[in-house]
């Protein structure tokens, strides 16, 4: 709680209407000594406090607490490795972005490698379907194109005699 201008001013024209302008300075001075008493008991309590209790709880706490980080340091590589490989199944048959590898440096090179090589994968199973659709259509016209020529030119049987 704090005290603005308006009422201390408040407080001081009640002080000397209920004590009086000849003891008014009297208790002030015994106020002010109190307030100082209670704020010096308040911050050797405060250090007794931080000596006897918080200081040894953040020296008992730093072992455990450097004993836990490799525990805490697999446990984030988990969740990674986790999170990227359950992104990597979601963008199966999805075209990458080129903003998305900028987007993610803080990925480790290794999973960002096998996330294009899944996409390579996917990429390259698209183009083998679109090569074998090229390659039946080609047969087609090759055999038309086949069947026409011989249509229209007849060779002599003797040509390929010896």
């Amino acid at each position: 709680m704090k005290i603005g201008f308006t009422e201390i001013v408040l407080i001081f024209i009640v002080a000397l209407v209920v004590i009086g302008p000849d003891k008014l300075p009297y208790y002030a001075k015994k106020l002010g000594a109190g307030l100082r008493e209670f704020r010096k008991a308040t911050d050797d309590m405060t250090k007794d406090i931080r000596e006897s209790v918080v200081e040894p709880l953040e020296e008992a706490q730093k072992p455990i607490r450097e004993a836990m980080e490799p525990f805490e340091q697999f446990n984030r590589d988990v969740r990674n490795n986790f999170k990227e490989t359950s992104d990597s199944l979601n963008n199966i048959g999805k075209a990458k972005k080129p903003e998305e590898a900028e987007k993610r440096p803080h990925e480790e090179p290794a999973a960002r490698a096998a996330d294009e090589r899944a996409e390579d994968r996917t990429a390259d199973e698209r183009a083998e379907g679109r090569a074998a659709d090229e390659r039946a259509e080609d047969r087609t016209a090759y055999e038309y194109a086949d069947e026409s020529a011989r249509k229209e030119v007849e060779l002599p049987e003797d040509i390929f005699a010896d």
